[in-house]
């Protein structure tokens, strides 16, 4: 199985300074988050903290660049953060960061003490490739409202990933749609890390997220495809 990723020109257009990694991981183990991965999302905060110096985290370079974006397709930034700055704000409170389940530990530790927008897919629930458009404003996205099913559209140009049967994130990656989540059933996965200008850092990150995955999955088979490179483009 291998997976095809596309940008659109419409967004690079919109977001010259976007690019992102992704990380094809097969033959997963996941379960419940566990001491070692609620230690990884401590560890994460006291990072990201470091990093911060008292300041907030929209103040970060990287993350005003993700505001000025936001901005630029008709988002507002502070009401529809990007999944990095929401975790980060999450992570400095005295609740702390969620524990989700094994592999999603894994990946917002990394987006927290990188501060970068990090998304994890389940491969076998993606249909057809994945792409990073503007929206038209008529595409599904198909989400939960009061623990029912209910189906939600994008505003028209507001930049979303979907797949062929529908949007997969919208904003983004402000809100991920419930289909392709990780679970604790997951076995195959992609991980998006997403920068924008010069201050993302994304090949630690992405070194830093390989090495977890194989201590957290040995035996997992891990590529990592560079965003002009490889089958992802």
């Amino acid at each position: 199985m291998t997976l095809t990723l596309t940008v659109s020109d419409e967004v690079r257009a919109l977001a010259p300074g976007f690019t992102h990694i992704a990380v094809e991981a097969y033959d997963l183990v996941n379960g419940p988050s566990s001491d070692g991965t609620s230690a990884l999302l401590d560890d994460a905060a006291r990072r990201l903290a470091a990093r911060l110096d008292g300041r907030a985290p929209h103040e970060d370079p990287h993350m005003a660049d993700w505001r000025g974006a936001y901005t630029d397709f008709g988002a507002k930034p502070s009401r529809t953060r990007n999944s990095a700055e929401a975790l980060a704000k999450r992570a400095l409170t005295d609740a702390g960061l969620p524990r989700i389940n094994a592999l999603v530990d894994v990946y917002n530790a990394i987006s927290v003490a990188h501060l970068i927008p990090v998304g994890g897919e389940d491969l076998d629930h993606i249909k057809g490739a994945m792409r990073l458009v503007r929206a038209t404003g008529d595409e599904d996205f198909v989400t939960m409202a009061g623990g029912e099913r209910t189906v939600e559209h994008p505003d028209a140009g507001e930049v979303v990933w979907r797949d062929d049967e529908g949007v997969t994130c919208r904003r983004w990656n402000w809100r991920q749609g419930p289909r392709t989540r990780l679970t604790e059933q997951t076995v195959n996965a992609v991980f998006l890390l997403e920068g924008m200008g010069p201050h993302a850092g994304l090949d630690a990150a992405a070194a830093e997220l390989v090495e977890l995955l194989e201590k957290f999955s040995p035996g997992a088979r891990i590529v990592v495809h560079e965003p002009a490179g490889g089958p992802l483009r």
